[in-house]
């Protein structure tokens, strides 16, 4: 949870001038008894909506504690990276995606469910908690939701499409090699369009899923390259070529 910033937490109340914000119980026991602060010991705060503020802790003992905000050091700034469709997998690399995923800009997490998935039930919850922890270490401003988990059909039919408001282009990462240079296709996004891109599971997608993508308008399909990835490097991998080439 530290940084070059010192000490970030997210808190989820506003923020504002001359405020005092409780502290959970989660905050308490972090910073009493990992981190060993007291009172008047320095922290930043963000909320995902007003931006990044400087505090102090007010009071902290056992039953807890409160910060008193002091300035506002960041304003907030639009995040709107790409969204992240990953089919469920293992539960530690799952997690290992959602945490590196928000360290790369995603602003949305979307566990999936395919024709091949094969995962144990998953703990929204803690990943929350992982994506939470990632924004609070990389200095981000906003949390990214973590969705519950939905199978990939459902999201499809309601996916939002083109030039719609808060519509997407959906980039299918496909394994076969049936798809379009990453690169090349990265480098000719639209500017005024959102994007996701889409990780299928170990095993990869079903061909019949494969055939009922591509003739969707909204989605493209792209070539993975020569060698065959594990879900969270294709996951991680597509992020950081995204952000690169198109990204903020």
């Amino acid at each position: 949870m530290t940084s070059r910033a010192g000490i970030r937490l997210f808190v989820d109340v506003d923020l504002a001038p001359g405020g005092e914000v409780a502290m959970g119980d989660t905050h308490t026991h972090y910073l009493r008894n990992v981190m060993r602060r007291a009172a008047g010991d320095e922290v930043c705060l963000f909320n995902g909506r007003d931006g990044e503020w400087q505090a102090r802790i007010a009071t902290l003992d056992k039953r807890g504690g409160s910060f008193a905000l002091e300035a506002q050091t960041r304003a907030q700034e639009p995040e709107d990276g790409p969204w992240l469709l990953i089919a469920a997998i293992k539960r530690t690399r799952l997690e290992l995606i959602v945490e590196k995923a928000t360290e790369l800009g995603a602003a949305r997490i979307c566990p999936v469910t395919t024709q091949r998935t094969n995962a144990e039930r998953l703990n929204r919850d803690r990943l929350i908690a992982i994506a939470t922890e990632a924004a609070e270490q990389s200095t981000r401003l906003t949390v990214p939701e973590v969705a519950p988990t939905a199978p990939l059909k459902d999201m499809l039919m309601d996916w939002p499409r083109g030039k719609e408001p808060g519509g997407r282009l959906l980039y299918l990462f496909d394994e076969t090699g049936g798809g379009i240079p990453m690169a090349q296709a990265f480098a000719a996004h639209p500017k005024d369009q959102g994007a996701a891109l889409l990780i299928g599971p170990e095993g990869g997608f079903d061909q019949s899923e494969l055939d009922a993508m591509k003739i969707l308008p909204f989605v493209n399909a792209l070539d993975l390259g020569k060698r065959i990835l594990r879900a969270e490097t294709a996951a991680l991998a597509a992020l950081a070529c995204y952000q690169a080439i198109a990204g903020a």
